[in-house]
C-alpha cells in the first residue's frame, strides 16, 4: 500500500499504546502532527518548551501508565529537549523521542535545522535510528519502544526525514506492536543460595532499595519481616517501600541519612541493595561504606561493583529476583524478636527527629517540618508527588512519607533543575484519577514555570508548592560553610502572584505555620475541581537538613589537612572580617 511516513509514524504510536506526545510543531513535523490529530487514542499536547515536554514524558513513564513521547523538531528542539532525555538516561526511565529531519531529496546542503542529531544524543539514549524508507518507520518505532522498555529502561531516539512524511511510499500493512518479553530472574540457583545463607546467617541485615524496586512492594515487605531488617531507600527510589511499616528507617545510608535509618543500620554485617547503583545523592557523596556482604539485585550488571565490592550478583528484574530469592531464604531463627527491636529504635528516633523540626523556630515563616506533616495528613495514599532539584528536594525526602509505589518522582542522577512544573502535568495526564502535587523551589520554577500555562490548557486540577525563600537554598547553603558568601544564589525578586495571573492559575499564599492547613485544604479543592493552583509558600530554610550538614562533613573529611586548614581559615576569616 501508499502511505506516508507521518500516517505510518502515528499507526505505530497507537500501536504501542502511546496516549499522550509533547512537543512543538515545525516545518520538519507538521505531517506528523496534522496526522496526530486525526488519532483516535492519541493526544498530541503544545508545550511551551521541548525541556518542559522531555520532563512531561518522563513523568508519563514513571506513573507506569505507558511510554512517554516527545514529537519534536530537529536541531533547537532536541537541543532543548536534551536535559529532559539526559534525566530520563540517567535515571533509567523509558521515552520515546521522535523527531523530524531534513529532506535527502534536493541535493541542498546547509538546511535549516541541520546537524548531526545522532552524534548529540548517543551518549544519553539506549539507541538512535535514522529511518530511510517507508516500510522501515512501524518497525523502526516498535525496535526502539521495545528497547526502551528493555532491560534498565531509558529514552531512545528516532529521525523523521521530512520527505518522507510529505511523499507517500509503498509499504505493507504494519505489524502488530510485540512488547519486550519480561525479564525474569537471570541469578542462579547457586547465586540465589549463596545469597540467602548470606542472609540467614546475618546478626544485623538490612534492605537498600532504588528505583528499581518501585514495582516490588510486596517481595520487600517479605524479606523485610522475615529478616527482621531495616529498609533505606535512595532519592528515587522513596515510594519502593511504604513509608508507614515499621521497618522502614527512611531516606539514605551514613552520615548524610536521616537518623532513624543512620542508627538502624550501624553495625549492618549484610546488606541486601534491590535496584539502586549506589550513587553519590543516596551514599551522601560516598560517605557510606557497605558491608563485605554485600548482595546487589540489579537488572544491569554493569552496576555491580562499580562502586562498592559485591559479594553476590543477581542479575535480572527485582520482582522476580526477590520472589526467588523468597524461595530459598525460608524462615529465620530470631527475626521476630529483631524485628520488633529494630522497629522500635526505628519509631523513637522518627519521632525524636519530627519533634526537632517541630520545635525549631521557623520565626514567622512555615515550618517544613510541620507543612509536609500536613500535606500527607491531607493528601490520599496514592497520590502523586513531584518534586525538583533544590534543597527542597531532601526536605520531602527526610520530612515526607509515601505509602504506595511510584508516588515520587524527581530529578536525580542527571539532576536536571525545572522538572517538577512540567513533571506535574506529565503525572496528571497519565493518571487523571489521582490527586497530583508539585514540590519546587522558587530557583527551579523560574526555569519552567510558565508550563503551568499547559496545564491551563489541557484543563488539569493539580497544585504547585512554590518554596520561596528567594535563594538557590541547597547551592547557598553549601556556599555559606567554606565561603561565608553567596555568589550568584540569591534570586531576583520574582513576583509569584504575578506569575500565577500570567499563567492564569489560582494563587493562594502560605504566609506561615497558622495558614498551612487552610491553604493545603483549598488548594486541593481547587484541584479537585479541575483548577491549577500555585501556592506561594514562604519556607524557612535557616535549619539545614541532614543530607546537606552530613555531606558537607563527608566531603570536607577528604581533604588534606593543608587544604582543610585553607578552607576554613578562610571562612573564619570572613566571618571576622564581614
Amino acid at each position: 500500500m501508499q502511505k506516508t511516513a507521518a500516517w505510518l509514524a502515528r499507526r505505530a504510536l497507537e500501536q504501542i499504546g502511546v496516549r499522550h506526545t509533547f512537543g512543538i510543531p515545525g516545518v520538519h513535523n507538521t505531517e506528523l502532527y496534522d496526522q496526530l490529530a486525526e488519532s483516535e487514542s492519541v493526544t498530541p499536547v503544545l508545550v511551551a518548551h521541548e525541556g518542559g515536554g522531555a520532563f512531561m514524558a518522563d513523568a508519563v513513564s514513571r506513573t507506569g501508565a505507558g511510554l512517554g513521547t516527545l514529537v519534536i523538531v530537529p536541531a533547537a528542539g532536541v537541543t532543548h529537549a536534551a536535559s529532559g532525555i539526559g534525566e530520563a538516561f540517567l535515571d533509567g526511565i523509558p521515552m520515546l523521542v521522535i523527531a523530524g529531519g531534513v529532506r535527502r531529496d534536493t541535493g541542498r546542503a546547509y538546511q535549516l535545522h541541520d546537524m548531526d542529531q545522532h552524534a548529540l544524543l548517543k551518549p544519553i539514549t539506549k539507541g538512535t535510528w535514522r529511518i530511510e524508507r517507508h516500510a522501515d518507520v512501524v518497525p523502526v518505532i516498535h525496535e526502539a519502544a521495545r528497547l526502551a522498555l528493555s532491560g534498565e529502561p531509558g529514552p531512545v531516539f528516532v529521525e523523521l526525514p521530512v520527505e518522507l512524511q510529505l511523499i507517500p511510499g509503498e509499504c505493507e500493512e504494519p505489524a502488530a506492536w510485540a512488547p519486550p518479553a519480561p525479564a525474569g530472574c537471570r541469578a542462579s540457583g547457586a547465586q540465589l543460595e549463596r545469597a540467602a545463607a548470606l542472609l540467614r546467617h546475618a546478626h544485623k541485615p538490612g534492605i537498600f532499595c532504588g528505583w528499581g524496586a518501585v514495582d516490588s512492594p510486596a517481595a520487600l515487605e517479605q524479606l523485610a519481616e522475615r529478616l527482621g531488617a531495616p529498609v533505606a531507600t535512595t532519592l528515587q527510589g522513596l515510594s519502593s517501600f511504604r513509608g508507614n511499616h515499621p521497618l522502614h528507617a527512611g531516606f539514605a545510608l551514613g552520615p548524610s541519612s536521616v537518623p532513624a535509618s543512620e542508627n538502624a543500620f550501624k553495625g549492618c554485617d549484610c546488606l541486601l541493595a534491590v535496584g539502586t547503583r549506589f550513587a553519590e545523592i543516596p551514599t551522601g557523596s560516598y560517605g557510606y561504606e557497605p558491608p563485605a556482604n554485600l548482595i546487589h539485585v540489579d537488572i544491569n550488571p554493569q552496576v555491580f561493583g562499580a562502586n562498592y565490592p559485591t559479594a553476590v550478583a543477581l542479575e535480572g528484574d527485582a520482582r522476580a529476583t526477590l520472589e526467588a530469592l523468597l524461595g530459598h531464604l525460608g524462615e529465620v531463627g530470631g527475626a521476630a524478636a529483631r524485628a520488633a527491636a529494630v522497629a522500635r529504635r526505628i519509631a523513637a528516633d522518627k519521632r525524636a527527629y519530627a519533634d526537632e523540626w517541630f520545635a525549631h523556630d521557623s520565626a514567622g515563616r512555615v515550618n517544613p517540618g510541620r507543612f509536609f506533616t500536613a500535606l500527607r495528613r491531607f493528601l490520599p495514599d496514592d497520590g502523586i508527588v513531584v518534586a525538583d532539584d533544590g534543597n527542597h528536594t531532601f526536605l520531602v525526602a527526610e520530612l515526607m512519607e509515601f505509602r504506595a509505589p511510584r508516588t515520587y518522582y524527581s530529578p536525580s542522577d542527571f539532576n536536571s533543575m525545572g522538572y517538577c512544573v512540567p513533571g506535574v502535568i506529565g503525572a496528571k495526564l497519565a493518571r487523571p484519577e489521582r490527586v497530583v502535587v508539585g514540590i519546587v523551589g522558587d530557583g527551579a520554577a523560574r526555569m519552567t514555570g510558565l508550563e503551568m500555562a499547559t496545564a491551563v490548557a489541557q484543563g488539569l486540577g493539580v497544585v504547585w508548592f512554590i518554596f520561596a525563600d528567594g535563594e538557590l537554598a541547597q547551592i547557598a547553603q553549601a556556599q555559606a560553610t567554606p565561603y561565608n558568601r553567596k555568589t550568584c544564589t540569591v534570586l531576583p525578586e520574582l513576583d509569584l502572584e504575578g506569575l500565577a495571573r500570567a499563567s492564569r492559575v489560582e494563587y493562594l499564599r502560605m504566609e506561615n505555620d497558622a495558614a498551612i492547613d487552610a491553604c493545603i485544604e483549598k488548594a486541593l479543592a481547587a484541584a479537585a475541581a479541575g483548577r491549577p493552583v500555585l501556592v506561594d509558600v514562604r519556607i524557612d530554610y535557616s535549619k539545614r537538613t541532614r543530607f546537606t550538614t552530613g555531606t558537607i562533613r563527608t566531603n570536607l573529611a577528604r581533604f588534606d589537612l593543608a587544604t582543610k586548614a585553607r578552607l576554613v581559615g578562610r571562612a573564619m576569616w570572613r566571618r571576622v572580617t564581614g
